[in-house]
């Protein structure tokens, strides 16, 4: 299991959008935020449409927003979306791809493992990337102030 940069930037594409719900964005300010190629985001974003987590605002304010509230948007969804499976050996999901399944002595530790990213990635929202996101700014501003100690 390789999570892809589409996935990746997906899911950091929908952050940049979500932290911004009453405007639409557009996918230029995202690519300059995230340093994301912008042609290679309008493919993702495409994807991301199409699935229904995002939709097009037309106009001189234009751009794209969350189709809907980000704590309904789960980072499993947005990943299977842009990837397909995440197990991450084939067998896991195509019983007849090895002689050996089903008296693989492997075989449950990768359930194990796909189990793991499954749990973590379902329980995590878009909400929750978005908290995350906005404390890690916030903490890198503070740090970017100077101190000023007192004479």
């Amino acid at each position: 299991m390789w999570i892809s940069t589409k996935a990746q930037y997906g899911l950091r594409a929908l952050i940049e959008i979500g932290k911004t719900p009453t405007q639409a964005v557009p996918l230029k300010d995202v690519a300059d935020k995230q340093d994301i190629s912008q042609h290679y985001l309008e493919q993702i974003a495409s994807n991301l449409r199409r699935a229904g987590f995002i939709r097009s605002v037309r106009g001189a304010h234009g751009g794209y927003k969350l189709s809907r509230a980000p704590k309904d948007i789960r980072a499993w969804d947005v990943v299977v979306t842009m990837e397909g499976s995440l197990a991450p050996v084939s067998c896991l999901e195509d019983s007849d791809s090895c002689t050996k399944t089903g008296s693989c002595a492997t075989e449950g530790l990768w359930k194990r493992v796909e189990d793991a990213v499954r749990d973590v990635l379902y329980n995590t929202t878009l909400e929750d990337l978005i908290q995350e996101n906005v404390q890690l700014e916030h903490s890198r501003l503070v740090q970017l102030e100077p101190f000023y100690a007192p004479q």
